[in-house]
């Protein structure tokens, strides 16, 4: 099991390149599925979990064909298996995305339950409610979601509480239904109407892409699209904050403007100057850093995965701070692991009071989860003297090379071998 280690104190500067977003990547590769031609996709990041939904599709009978760096070609036109085991589904709960479509196109799926979830509770129910609304026999049998149907049928679903998962889910799944599928309370993060765009160029109808109410016209096939994975926003934003709590400047290129209003309010809020040209960023951040408040939201709010980056830099600004999270439950975790580095922090419930200190000292510290794991580096990178951070499988789980791209910047960042 690896570990990083990091020597702290040290300002970043320079450029740094976002890759493509995980959380956008992963659905898009599983409406392969849907497909009965090729799909392309361009802006692949290379991360674990991109790796499992591949190695989940090539169980199933598909095939890939690397076009050239991060762009893939996926054929799923035949896929003689229908089911996703648990040894796969236990490691990356996004395996669930292969319901909707196999149920779509094949009439039939056989996935593994995901199981517990570090963060708190992820539950499937709302995907298999409204597979059912569309006419799925489903079974919950020895851990497994079993379901067959002859054809979809669209249908009206409303989704309470709002999930990202699902709302892909389902939307994939009503591309091939019989009929008009109405999706009310839709996610509208930018992953979604990235979704919603590969599968518009496949062939489907959908209206609303990008509202809480979606309508999809089922088609009876979808076919050949070329489609490229919009950047990470959640990358981005950590970068954004790791310039901040080193007191650095940085430059992030490769990023959507629009799709980080939230961050960048927040991130000015706490006092840093920032400018921005049509795809890349400039931040820094020299005086005082001011606590801010803020609560997570669906987007357009503040999103949950980065909650715990903007900790650390309340965890560093003069004064005290709030944060609610509203998203899950148990996305706190890390605050354990920050006060073993001196932070002051209080929970109550969901909710994170924050005193600012002066600086943070150097400690071994263990990664929880995805977003913790980055928390935990940017306190490292902060902190007076040198830090191990145990665990790191979680972070390659969703940052591409951060070990790397920080050295790139001026980080003293070593990726050990235990």
């Amino acid at each position: 099991m690896q570990k990083l280690k990091i020597k702290g104190g040290i300002s970043l500067s320079g450029e740094v390149d976002i890759s493509g977003s995980k959380n956008a990547a992963l659905p898009i590769i599983a409406s392969s599925i849907l497909s009965s031609s090729c799909l392309k996709i361009s802006n692949i990041p290379k991360l674990h979990d991109v790796s499992t939904m591949i190695e989940l599709l090539e169980t199933m009978g598909a095939s890939f064909t690397n076009q050239g760096d991060y762009c893939l070609k996926i054929e799923a036109n035949n896929l003689n298996n229908h089911i996703a085991p648990y040894h796969l589904v236990k490691t990356m709960r996004a395996s669930i995305l292969v319901l909707g479509p196999l149920l779509a196109r094949y009439g039939k799926a056989r996935v593994s339950l995901p199981g517990g979830c570090a963060i708190g509770a992820r539950p499937v129910n709302l995907h298999i409610d409204g597979l059912r609304k569309m006419g799925a026999d489903i079974q919950i049998k020895e851990g497994y979601i079993d379901a067959k149907v002859n054809r979809l049928k669209g249908a009206k679903i409303f989704l309470n509480p709002i999930t990202v998962t699902g709302t892909a889910n389902l939307m994939m799944a009503a591309t091939l239904a019989e009929g008009k599928t109405i999706i009310e309370n839709a996610a509208i993060e930018p992953e979604i109407v990235n979704l919603g765009e590969c599968l518009q160029s496949m062939g489907a109808k959908i209206g609303g892409l990008g509202t809480r109410v979606m309508s999809i016209e089922g088609v009876d096939y979808l076919g050949e699209a070329d489609h490229e994975v919009i950047p990470d926003r959640i990358e981005a934003a950590t970068f954004l904050i790791a310039a901040c709590v080193t007191k650095g400047s940085l430059r992030v290129n490769r990023v959507r403007i629009d799709h980080l209003d939230s961050v960048i309010d927040l991130l000015k809020r706490a006092g840093a100057t920032i400018s921005f040209d049509e795809n890349h960023i400039d931040i820094s951040l020299k005086g005082a850093i001011k606590p801010i408040d803020f609560t997570t939201n669906p987007y357009p709010g503040v999103p949950t995965d980065v909650q715990a980056q903007f900790m650390v830099l309340n965890v560093l600004a003069e004064g005290d701070s709030k944060i609610i999270e509203t998203i899950f439950e148990n996305r706190l975790m890390h605050v354990l692991e920050l006060q073993r580095m001196g932070a002051s922090i209080n929970l109550d419930k969901n909710t994170a009071y924050v005193k600012g200190v002066r600086k943070l000292s150097a400690a071994p510290v263990m990664a929880t989860d995805l977003r913790a794991s980055a928390a935990l580096v940017l306190a490292g990178l902060a902190a007076k003297g040198e830090t191990i951070i145990d665990r790191i499988y979680h972070i390659d789980r969703g940052y591409e090379e951060i070990d790397q791209k920080l050295f790139q910047l001026g980080a003293k960042v070593l990726r050990l071998d235990s």
